[in-house]
């Protein structure tokens, strides 16, 4: 039976400022290696058998990232499905659902859940307990995956097994009760009980059975899901919805909408190193730590530094005499933070919202489609940007009414379009762009193209960009 991955790619990660940013959240980062967390989820599939290229839910506004990632790996998506809003995990495993039943070879594809911003150390755990999950799901249960719990956890949601076992693995039991985020001494009597399991938001069944069931619980669910997808469209590798359809769709997550009404949940449980990377500390537990429990990324020095995690993107940090403390950084802020304290980090992020602040949204390096900009510099009525163009990309045809633009190109070859002009620009040749004219960037050449761009004038927002032309469909 044909078994579809659904990756699911929303979240915004807000404990982890300044890293995550509402427009470039936790699972598109790399935070505990070289690959970012949605190409692990994507690399720990491999393995399984008869597995479908995943079909991604995704934010509308995290739409390149998700395909420029997994185009990076040499892989390509099913489909890329794009919310026009967020509207929680029930009503978005309902359009996987949809959508896979018309994807798939199969009649009864099965469908694989998994958030895209999960760590899993042992993945050689996690592919066997897929597969004793995979009779129970063919029979028409729906599996959800229950952590077997390091220590009483108090910010997670938590799975009641019953003493009865289904099917012939001897790993499957009927779930009893889903239960919520319990207090210290409620989640002691559950990790002593043995009975109780880590709700990992992971799922394994039938779309067909999926749906049977939505439509039992919750049918307007159903139908405004339906509506979303009958009108879908198709935009490069993405799939766009009805989006009134889908606004009018309740918020509701798969858990209360189906999970906990059905009778046919059980539970596999699962021992492999997971974590959902919630917070700092929660990553920091995850990681290497020398003699004196630190762990530390990028450029550190620790003296007389115990029990603190470090991060450097691009400074050196150094630490002396202190203990407890999350330290890490950004191209573009620092945080500083008690160990005991990290969940307050989104009290900051709400405030840099309520302050309308850029770095609530972006890193000063922003993704595009195309490639890439890195803001180096800015003061009264001028901004320098450092801009990355991949082979054969092309920016939109466009024109800006308050800012003139001066681009000097550093490595590469640049087909500019300049008004009615057409110019071909080389290292250290250069070209200005007045107030209201017409222009586009373009690399012709087989290698990056990087150059910089001096903006000046009374107003600098990216808001200021009129297209007439665009590749990638922001017309």
């Amino acid at each position: 039976m044909n078994l579809i991955p659904v990756i699911m790619s929303g979240g915004s990660g807000s404990r982890l400022w300044p890293q995550c940013r509402s427009l470039y959240p936790k699972q598109f980062l790399p935070l505990v290696n070289e690959q970012t967390m949605l190409q692990n989820t994507v690399s720990r599939l491999d393995g399984l058998n008869s597995v479908s290229a995943p079909l991604v839910i995704a934010n509308e506004e995290h739409r390149f990232l998700v395909a420029e990632q997994i185009r990076q790996m040499g892989q390509q998506a099913s489909a890329i499905i794009l919310e026009p809003v967020g509207r929680n995990t029930a009503p978005a495993v309902a359009l996987a659902a949809l959508k896979a039943k018309v994807i798939s070879d199969e009649k009864e594809p099965l469908l694989l859940v998994l958030a895209a911003d999960h760590v899993i150390k042992d993945v050689g755990a996690f592919h066997q307990a897929v597969e004793a999950a995979l009779p129970a799901a063919r029979d028409g249960k729906l599996v959800t995956f229950g952590i077997v719990p390091t220590h009483p956890e108090t910010g997670y949601g938590y799975i009641k097994a019953s003493k009865e076992l289904i099917g012939n693995s001897g790993q499957v039991s009927l779930v009893e009760n889903f239960v919520e985020k319990p207090d210290l001494k409620t989640a002691q009597a559950y990790l002593t009980s043995g009975d109780y399991y880590w709700n990992s938001g992971m799922f394994l069944f039938k779309a067909s059975r999926y749906l049977e069931e939505l439509k039992k619980f919750r049918p307007d669910i159903l139908e405004a899901c339906e509506k979303a997808i009958a009108v879908q469209n198709a935009d490069l590798d993405f799939v766009r919805l009805d989006e009134a359809a889908f606004t009018a769709c309740p918020d509701e997550s798969i858990d209360y909408a189906v999970m906990e009404k059905t009778t046919d949940a059980v539970v596999v449980p699962l021992d492999a190193g997971w974590s959902d990377v919630g917070s700092w500390t929660s990553l920091a537990d995850i990681c290497e730590k020398d003699e004196s429990g630190n762990s530390v990324q990028g450029d550190v020095l620790l003296q007389d530094t115990r029990n603190t995690y470090v991060r450097s993107e691009k400074k050196l940090i150094a630490t002396v005499g202190v203990d407890d403390l999350v330290i890490t950084e950004s191209d573009d802020a620092i945080l500083v933070a008690h160990k005991d304290r990290v969940q307050d980090v989104k009290k900051i992020v709400d405030r840099l919202k309520a302050e309308n602040r850029t770095e609530v949204k972006l890193h000063r390096k922003v993704y595009r489609p195309w490639g890439a900009y890195d803001s180096i510099d800015m003061g009264d009525r001028f901004q320098v940007k450092r801009i990355t163009v991949k082979p054969g990309a092309q920016l939109s045809l466009q024109m800006h009414h308050h800012r003139a633009e001066h681009w000097i190109v550093v490595k590469g070859t640049a087909v500019v379009t300049n008004g009615d002009q057409e110019i071909l620009l080389t290292e250290n040749q250069s070209t200005y762009i007045p107030i209201g004219v017409v222009h586009r960037l373009e690399n012709p050449g087989k290698f990056d193209l990087e150059l910089i761009e001096v903006q000046s004038g009374g107003y600098l927002g990216e808001d200021d960009i009129v297209r007439f032309e665009d590749t990638y469909g922001r017309t």
